[in-house]
């Protein structure tokens, strides 16, 4: 696939980049609704903001690949590609990584005039649908997207385990966005569950901007005193 990708015009990388980014928000979005299906959770209707926001976030998501795959290019960004126990550790060195990085930048927003400016118009939408994981602020796409770049740009990790810490990503983006919890409280109370950021534990962050600050787990959230069940 890079080989290919690497034969590729600009045009081309560019056109393959959004239609990539666009399946990832279709898929998810539909895996969003599936889920509220199941719950026999009403499914409300997006604003034409939203709708417009949402083009707009995978646009600079687009972007934000062309930038990627460019460092890759040109060794900026290195990858192992040998299919080994490594894809394990390699996983969840970047989802715990990660998820303290996006800890901290998420809470450095809240904390500063970087929240009115930015970040409090995620905030309009206190009880969110699937959508809304993809309606945020154009500065703030960005600057998630350059701490994802960052970070692979820091350390060389197994190509296997970025991607399926891309999957997983939006995984728990749509699952914190669903607006309801279809994890049972008594499957949530044992391991993993209990150290992970559920749908209640993101929503809560949407009902309460000074609690609940991680995304993937609520490990940050219990250290630094902000967690909130």
């Amino acid at each position: 696939m890079l080989r290919f990708l690497s034969a590729q015009s600009t045009f081309n990388l560019w056109m393959i980049f959004l239609a990539e980014n666009l399946l990832v928000t279709i898929l998810a979005l539909l895996f969003g609704w599936l889920v509220l299906k199941l719950n026999h959770k009403p499914i409300k209707a997006a604003s034409r903001n939203e709708i417009f926001i949402c083009i707009l976030t995978n646009f600079i998501n687009t972007a934000i690949t062309f930038a990627g795959f460019w460092l890759w290019q040109h060794g900026y960004i290195l990858f192992s590609y040998n299919p080994s126990w490594r894809i394990v550790f390699d996983f969840v060195a970047l989802f715990m990584l990660m998820d303290l990085a996006m800890f901290l930048f998420h809470y450095a927003i809240h904390r500063s005039v970087l929240y009115k400016a930015i970040h409090q118009f995620h905030h309009h939408y206190a009880d969110p649908i699937p959508i809304d994981l993809f309606v945020l602020h154009p500065l703030e796409t960005i600057g998630f997207g350059s701490l994802w770049l960052m970070m692979i740009l820091l350390f060389s990790f197994n190509i296997y385990a970025v991607f399926i810490y891309l999957v997983v990503n939006v995984f728990f983006g749509i699952m914190g966005h669903l607006g309801i919890e279809p994890i049972p409280t008594g499957i949530r109370r044992i391991v993993p569950f209990k150290y992970l950021g559920t749908s209640s534990f993101h929503h809560q962050h949407h009902l309460n901007i000074n609690h609940n600050f991680g995304f993937y787990t609520n490990i940050w959230d219990k250290i630094f005193g902000t967690y909130k069940g």
